[in-house]
């Protein structure tokens, strides 16, 4: 009989993340929606947990956007004091800034893909989480409102070039930092969320003008 993997305890660490990271986030909804953003945090530790993610993991899951969210290095520094270092090091490395106001769009995300090109497996694991299922939401949502979603975005972000680059982008550096089901399943979402733009908005809404 093959062992199998100890399932992951998720005890009151966990549940002190899941009450802080809902608390810091209690008054935002996603883009353009009436959902709590918590959603989003709950969907992306149940991808990392069933990625094979462990406490310290599905934590930094919960915790991802804190820091990049209005908490700042204040917030990180309570993260690292109350889950550890290594919790705060993912946080910290999934948030492409602590900056307010955010620097220029285009330069963070740059920023962020160069970033995961050397990051660690647990901030690829979480990171893929996060990209996945807010492909799933783009593409959802545009299935639901076609071209509008663009106008949910801030202006750099408002096309859907702008939008096809930067998970493109992701695409191809988690299908060679961390190939796996994952992976395949955040390709197949923005091929998907690239045709129905193709049926919407025709071939040209995907392509980047110069400069």
């Amino acid at each position: 009989m093959t062992d199998r993997p100890q399932i992951p305890r998720l005890g009151e660490r966990f549940a002190a993340a899941v009450a802080y990271a809902t608390a810091h986030h209690a008054e935002q909804r996603r883009k353009g929606t009436n959902i709590p953003y918590s959603a989003h945090l709950l969907g992306v530790t149940a991808l990392v947990l069933e990625d094979g993610g462990d406490e310290d993991d599905a934590i930094a899951g919960m915790l991802h956007d804190v820091v990049e969210d209005g908490g700042g290095p204040e917030a990180l520094e309570h993260i690292r004091a109350e889950w550890g270092e290594r919790v705060a090091f993912i946080v910290e490395a999934c948030s492409d800034t602590d900056e307010v106001p955010k620097p220029p769009w285009r330069q963070r995300k740059e920023d962020y893909l160069a970033h995961l090109a050397g990051a660690r497996d647990d901030v690829l694991r979480v990171s893929l989480a996060d990209k996945l299922h807010n492909a799933r939401a783009l593409q959802a949502d545009y299935r639901a409102v076609g071209p509008d979603l663009w106008q949910r975005f801030n202006t750099a972000a408002r096309t859907a070039a702008a939008q096809r680059w930067y998970y493109r982008s992701l695409v191809e550096v988690f299908a060679v930092r961390r190939p796996g089901r994952q992976a395949d399943e955040l390709a197949w979402t923005v091929g998907e969320l690239e045709r129905l733009v193709r049926e919407q908005e025709g071939e040209a809404a995907l392509t980047e003008g110069p400069g």
